[in-house]
């Protein structure tokens, strides 16, 4: 759960919540008289408790097993397809996304893929797009806004789901109304959102160890949270930030060090 669980279902969340998550926003991103870290999570006393019911009751009991459920029992080539066919219908809002941003090459990519795979790859559940070089390339309306300038906002740790922010919920509100998202039922969108996340579980296992054997679960998984949006935000090359304050204390010790040695 180190980046985004089950955001999909998250997208069904209630227009309300999302109008005050966005004031939300707004307050923070003028808000400068705290620190960096208390700026990032200032709703840590809520959002510690919400963690460790997620990682330690409704992940370890409920969502593992039934993703090594899922991913040992269902039929690999069936597995492929069904998560292809998710992914799928995610490429329209991609292609609208990468507009926002000018990313007209991108856009025309993501715009064969869906083409190409809706119709020769029957409805996404194959994959014929990636033989031409059209990779899959999710973009996300959260990516655009951070593009632009807008913060994260505080950090949120929605229960059973994960962490996320105020940014990309609103991010993800707003994609859930591009076509075909708009026009889905509840029911099938519901079981699109459930593979993403059974299959985005099965992935994780690789990194579980890393949350069971840090010092503070919460403190790491938020750390990697941000580090993997920022990435996602800059496609890859975030800016390097030079913290100064630090700099000065290393630099500090250096010199005390270096004067030790003399003596």
């Amino acid at each position: 759960m180190t980046t985004r669980f089950f955001s999909r279902v998250r997208q069904l969340a209630a227009p309300a919540l999302i109008t005050f998550l966005s004031v939300l926003l707004s307050a923070c991103s003028s808000t400068s008289a705290v620190s960096e870290a208390d700026s990032r999570d200032p709703l840590e006393p809520v959002n510690r408790p919400l963690w460790t019911f997620t990682w330690d009751y409704a992940d370890k009991y409920v969502i593992k097993p039934t993703s090594e459920a899922y991913t040992e029992y269902t039929p690999a080539f069936l597995r492929s397809g069904l998560y292809n066919m998710a992914l799928n219908l995610d490429e329209p809002s991609t292609i609208i996304n990468h507009l926002l941003q000018l990313k007209f090459s991108e856009a025309a990519s993501s715009t064969g893929r869906f083409v190409l795979n809706s119709t020769i790859g029957m409805l996404g559940f194959f994959d014929p797009a990636s033989d031409f070089g059209w990779d899959r390339q999710q973009e996300e309306f959260g990516e655009v806004l951070g593009k632009y300038g807008v913060g994260d906002g505080p950090y949120l740790v929605v229960p059973a789901l994960g962490p996320s922010s105020v940014r990309e919920e609103v991010g993800d509100f707003v994609d859930r109304y591009y076509w075909p998202l708009a026009v889905i039922d509840f029911w099938p969108n519901l079981l699109r959102s459930a593979v993403i996340g059974l299959e985005t579980r099965a992935s994780l296992a690789d990194q579980e160890q890393l949350i069971t054997e840090s010092v503070d679960s919460y403190e790491f998984v938020k750390n990697a949270y941000f580090q993997n949006m920022n990435y996602k935000v800059y496609d890859g090359n975030p800016p390097v930030v030079v913290d100064e304050e630090e700099e000065a204390e290393i630099e500090a010790f250096l010199d005390e060090f270096e004067d030790e040695l003399e003596e």
